[in-house]
């Protein structure tokens, strides 16, 4: 997610209640993501025979038997590393739509920032890695110039999420909002929606006499999470189910709280190259299905994020 392929898009939503305790380590020890795609796990088991929209894949997936997931496999709960395999929210949907399309799902380690540039060169078929499908996505523009970069990906809906703003437990520096974050230190994961939602406040600072923000970006989460764990920075800016999930998780509950109200929701997408719409039609097909059985729901139950349930699978339906 680079301006054009953020990870976390812009829209407004409630703030909903913080997640139980999941048994599984917290962001700050995970390992962070590196430059080139590598195996994280598989997803999924049924066979191409059985499974009843095997035969709405494209024929070269089927024969493969095997959708390639290019993710950023370190942003839990939705997804993270657990005994070297891939765990959490998108694995576990991805593990239901294969049983309704008879291929497993393998999902591969990459930077958030270079998933759009690696489906367009095929190293995957899909990105399934908490990104918010919105219209600069879609159509390949970078967000901060406003230039086409790319041909743009189609997406495949399946949740809803908003930003957050993480602090230090306690909220020592007295963050109620963005506009609190004028003149100080802000650490992020960069090419995400959150660095887009910091830079467009940092311009608001500004105009209303305040002084810019100080934005410090990292390319993983965790690294931006010790920096405000250590005090070197005041918040961290990311999706409401991971900040949930660290407020909870990190230092048993200890180190950080999330403060304020969700910032800007949107849809989580699949994402597929729009020369792939056979691929596509079938993944909103298996979602759909998921939805239908119940499946999906009880996902989303074992992670505590009902709140981000939708109930239709739309295409593009991000603004």
């Amino acid at each position: 997610m680079t301006a054009g392929s953020t990870r976390r898009t812009t829209v407004a939503r409630n703030k909903t209640a913080a997640f139980g305790a999941i048994a599984v380590a917290g962001a700050l020890i995970l390992t962070g993501c590196g430059d080139h795609t590598d195996k994280g796990g598989d997803s999924g088991s049924s066979s191409t025979s059985s499974a009843p929209l095997a035969s709405k894949l494209p024929a070269d997936v089927r024969k493969a038997g095997v959708i390639k997931v290019g993710s950023d496999i370190a942003y839990p709960p939705v997804e993270y590393m657990e005994n070297g395999k891939a765990v959490g929210v998108d694995p576990d949907i991805a593990d239901a739509l294969g049983k309704q399309l008879g291929v497993k799902f393998e999902f591969q380690n990459g930077k958030f920032d270079n998933l759009i540039v690696g489906l367009q060169a095929n190293r995957f078929n899909v990105i399934m890695s908490a990104m918010n499908d919105t219209k600069d996505r879609q159509n390949g523009i970078d967000s901060d110039t406003g230039k086409k970069v790319g041909s743009g990906v189609d997406f495949v809906d399946y949740f809803t999420a908003g930003t957050s703003i993480l602090v230090q437990k306690g909220n020592p520096k007295g963050i109620k909002s963005l506009d609190d974050l004028c003149g100080k230190v802000v650490a992020l994961q960069k090419g995400t929606t959150s660095e887009g939602i910091a830079k467009a406040q940092s311009t608001k600072c500004t105009k209303d006499g305040n002084k810019a923000i100080d934005l410090q970006t990292f390319d993983t989460d965790p690294e931006a999470l010790l920096r405000l764990k250590q005090g070197a920075s005041v918040a961290d800016l990311n999706d409401f189910p991971v900040a949930a999930y660290n407020a909870k998780t990190s230092g048993g509950g200890k180190d950080f709280e999330v403060v304020g109200e969700q910032i800007e929701a949107g849809p989580y997408g699949i994402a597929v190259s729009k020369n792939n719409t056979q691929l596509r039609d079938a993944l909103q097909a298996a979602v759909a299905a998921i939805i239908k059985s119940g499946d999906y729901q009880k996902i989303l139950e074992k992670w505590n994020v009902t709140q981000g349930a939708v109930t239709e699978a739309k295409i593009n339906g991000g603004s």
